[in-house]
């Protein structure tokens, strides 16, 4: 493949996979407010579309046409940058996720993912915890102590959470032998997923999931924000399209953690395949969508079932729960491994 294919190529797949993931953005927006709506036993967006669809479009266009309030006690330069460093990172740390195997197209074979790193998860791990500079930036240049205060508090979280997420994807790497999200997903093939290598497995899944939902900053972890406390955190000064990027950087957030469930611990793209040729290279693409959209789901069903946790709480249940647990779980998962080497490997 010559140079000017390969980057034609590049370019293609990253508009295409930019573009599904901001549809993706917008319209898990609808599908948290139609979930929580029949939740709470209301409707939600029915007026805009059938079924309310045509909503985000809607959202999109107020947003764009809002007054842009620029408070005149800022620190501008920051408060401008923030949120295009929190969409940016959120949105780069897609260019490593694998969705699917490969297609072919003519004489042109391609995989389905912008680039194939044999440190994908490294790199994924790197450019998501890069966001909360977005985060912590905008609480300080608002000059608002609300704003102050959700920085401040994202931040500590960020830093609290995030050991137990990393030491939770370390059992999986033992099992993979390798960062490459590719061959993780290649290991785990059948339905030989990481999630049912009881325990480990199944405990690094729930440590990991329990650490990303404090990572995104959604309820019940959701003290950044926290309306009856901080007004709305650090986006408080925030409005019009700068107050929508904050919100599409954390719904892409949510995305990758979707994305990395699915294929750390549930075989990514695996699942069965029959038909004609057509099918079979479509069918793992919907695979790891339906596994994606029941993470989404997932997400919506905790906001709205749970409440949110005392600060004071949200710390200790991070450092005196969490952090022993994945330590525990990794330390039990070595020594299986170093004593029965062969216990992780399927033929």
């Amino acid at each position: 493949m010559s140079i000017t294919t390969f980057a034609i190529i590049s370019i293609i797949k990253s508009a295409a996979v930019v573009f599904v993931l901001l549809t993706a953005v917008a319209y898990s927006v609808w599908l948290e407010r139609k979930v929580s709506a029949h939740i709470q036993n209301r409707w939600g967006p029915t007026r805009v579309g059938p079924f309310g669809l045509l909503q985000p479009l809607a959202d999109g266009v107020k947003f764009i046409f809002k007054e842009d309030l620029t408070q005149p006690y800022v620190y501008k330069t920051l408060y401008i940058a923030s949120p295009i460093i929190a969409v940016v990172f959120a949105i780069t740390a897609i260019s490593v996720i694998p969705f699917g195997n490969s297609i072919t197209i003519g004489p042109i074979t391609t995989q389905l993912q912008i680039t194939d790193l044999n440190i994908g998860l490294l790199v994924v791990l790197g450019i998501t915890s890069m966001g909360v500079y977005g985060i912590a930036l905008a609480g300080w240049s608002s000059n608002s102590k609300y704003s102050l205060l959700g920085g401040l508090r994202a931040s500590a979280q960020m830093i609290s959470y995030e050991v137990s997420l990393g030491l939770s994807l370390i059992p999986v790497l033992i099992f993979a032998g390798s960062f490459s999200l590719r061959e993780i997903v290649n290991k785990q093939h059948h339905l030989h997923w990481n999630f049912f290598f009881f325990p480990f497995g199944t405990l690094a899944f729930f440590i990991y999931l329990i650490s990303a939902y404090a990572e995104t900053n959604r309820t019940p972890f959701d003290l950044p924000e926290a309306e009856s406390e901080l007004v709305a955190g650090y986006h408080t000064e925030y409005s019009a399209m700068k107050f929508a990027m904050f919100f599409m950087a954390e719904y892409s957030n949510m995305v990758t953690v979707a994305c990395l469930s699915t294929l750390l611990f549930f075989g990514g793209w695996l699942g069965p395949v029959f038909g004609p040729p057509i099918v079979q290279s479509l069918l793992p693409v919907l695979w790891f969508c339906l596994k994606v959209f029941f993470f989404m789901f997932l997400y919506v069903w905790v906001r709205w079932t749970l409440p949110r946790f005392r600060y004071d709480q949200l710390m200790a249940f991070g450092w005196k729960v969490l952090l022993p647990a994945a330590i525990a779980n990794l330390v039990l998962a070595a020594l299986v491994v170093a004593l029965k080497p062969g216990i992780w490997l399927v033929n």
